[in-house]
């Protein structure tokens, strides 16, 4: 599934989402992971994200992503409501497994499902599922996209591709097998969904006053950038050789011909984060045992400029509508 362009959602979306309620802090915007919805004296934190697929576990997936993106707010997520369609009526024993993986990643995560809607449909031949995450701030400093500014700190968690080669492994094995790579490779590809919570190092790094934080989904790393600097009005410097890529995901992207920067890959973080606060930011990762990396600065000017092997490139233009897994789809559809 792919995204829309900005000119796009601006001309289509947008215009057509406009509230007066002045209760809405933040309603639809385009770069920003969540809503926010003052309720009485708190703020109620929201986000919807939709996953369609022959994806394995594809409930369980989709539960993460969605309260994924309620802890870029730096809140823990509490509730979520499930919209399951499945292809035929005859589909209760897959309707019954996108639910019990659903509830599974409820548990891990600690939240409830709190109701929703099933179904099926004629017109799909894979099911979808959508997750409405929600969370209250409760005191808590609300963190968002546009905050980052010139001299902090990039850090990035785990590592970029995640997601996206893990769904190679899943959904093409057969292509993977013929690209030249073996059942270890597959093995450890399906290994890194494993990875794809960013919940405990948002909600922590938020605590030690990250000014920016983005998860890292449809358009890779460097699509997350750019709408972080563009939000926020500011550069971001990248030092190629810095940015995490699992030796996996690069022996896929070589097999696959992909780039991992543009790989999406929930269960990786990108934050800003103050100078002055790096050294707590980076022990309260260590102390999760999160795997981090500090990949660049941030800067006065526009776009992401990547350093690599002593040359420079700047990226300005956001397309959030570009990503490899989708290519990858085209290139190799299911059935």
């Amino acid at each position: 599934m792919s995204k829309f362009s900005v000119n796009v959602l601006n001309k289509r979306v947008f215009p057509f989402a406009q509230t007066q309620d002045p209760d809405v802090i933040l309603g639809a915007s385009f770069g920003e992971d969540v809503a926010l919805t003052r309720v009485g004296d708190d703020i109620l934190v929201s986000h919807t994200d939709p996953i369609i697929g022959a994806i394995s576990q594809i409930g369980w997936l989709a539960v993460h992503v969605a309260c994924n993106d309620v802890a870029t707010a730096g809140v823990p997520p509490r509730w979520v409501l499930l919209l399951v369609i499945v292809p035929g009526m005859e589909d209760e024993d897959l309707l019954e497994e996108i639910m019990r993986d659903a509830g599974r990643a409820s548990r891990e995560i600690g939240v409830s499902i709190i109701g929703g809607h099933t179904g099926y449909s004629a017109n799909l031949s894979r099911p979808l599922v959508a997750v409405t995450a929600l969370g209250t701030a409760s005191g808590r400093r609300v963190v968002r996209t546009r905050g980052a500014q010139a001299g902090d700190h990039v850090l990035v968690t785990k590592g970029v591709g995640l997601e996206g080669t893990s769904i190679l492994a899943q959904d093409f094995p057969d292509v993977a097998q013929r690209l030249g790579l073996g059942d270890q490779d597959l093995s450890e590809a399906r290994g890194l969904m494993k990875e794809v919570s960013v919940v405990p190092e948002a909600v922590a790094l938020a605590a030690q006053g990250a000014t920016a934080m983005h998860d890292v989904t449809r358009g890779g790393l460097l699509e997350t950038l750019l709408e972080m600097a563009a939000l926020s009005g500011v550069g971001i410097e990248i030092d190629d050789e810095s940015i995490p890529v699992p030796a996996v995901v690069s022996r896929f992207a070589g097999a696959f011909e992909f780039n991992p920067l543009k790989m999406i890959s929930s269960g990786t973080l990108a934050a800003a984060v103050p100078a002055g606060n790096k050294e707590n930011a980076a022990g309260a990762l260590k102390e999760l045992g999160i795997p981090f990396a500090c990949i660049g600065r941030v800067v006065e000017g526009e776009g992401v400029r990547i350093l690599c092997s002593g040359k420079s490139t700047l990226y300005k233009d956001i397309r959030c509508e570009d990503d490899e897994l989708a290519r990858m789809w085209a290139l190799y559809p299911r059935a």
